[in-house]
């Protein structure tokens, strides 16, 4: 999982008032933005987009590829609906750039956002990142599959033994 501090992240926002940001490299747009670039954006200039946590990812599905970075919003760290948006982004479109959590990303949300398929956090500002890397390690294995093993933990087990056998 990394880390992103604001001061030292290398995608940067677009002005909110620029309507139709023009492109450049490691250019962060809002979903309203890049609606109104998407179609004259070059393909050779990777874009990031945040999305609203309420927006149907599969709307970015052909986007996808000009795509290297998409960031997911928690306005509350009780609403989760940007898991599923990430579980989405990695299994179903097979998204393979950054996809990073932001907004009231707690500590306690970073094993499961791992495993939803976020690969990259920017934390609340009065959680600690040493807290935080620990967290990643509390747990050794789940029973239930992810974005990066899909099969049960007894699946799991049995093939490993297999293949030490």
């Amino acid at each position: 999982m990394k880390f992103i501090h604001p001061s030292t992240d290398p995608w940067q926002h677009a002005a909110d008032d620029e309507a139709a940001p023009l492109p450049a490299a490691h250019r962060l747009l809002s979903w309203a933005q890049w609606q109104a670039v998407r179609a004259t954006w070059p393909s050779d200039v990777p874009a990031g987009v945040q999305i609203p946590n309420d927006t149907d990812v599969e709307a970015l599905e052909e986007d996808l590829p000009r795509l290297g970075l998409v960031v997911l919003h928690f306005p509350k760290w009780t609403d989760g609906r940007a898991y599923s948006q990430a579980r989405l982004l990695r299994s179903r479109y097979r998204f393979a750039g950054e996809v990073r959590a932001v907004g009231e990303v707690l500590v306690d949300m970073l094993p499961l956002l791992d495993r939803s398929g976020v690969d990259a956090v920017q934390l609340r500002a009065d959680q600690d990142e040493a807290v935080a890397r620990r967290a990643l390690d509390f747990f050794n294995g789940y029973y239930q599959g992810d974005v990066h093993d899909n099969r049960p933990l007894f699946l799991r087990k049995a093939t490993r033994k297999e293949t030490v056998s």
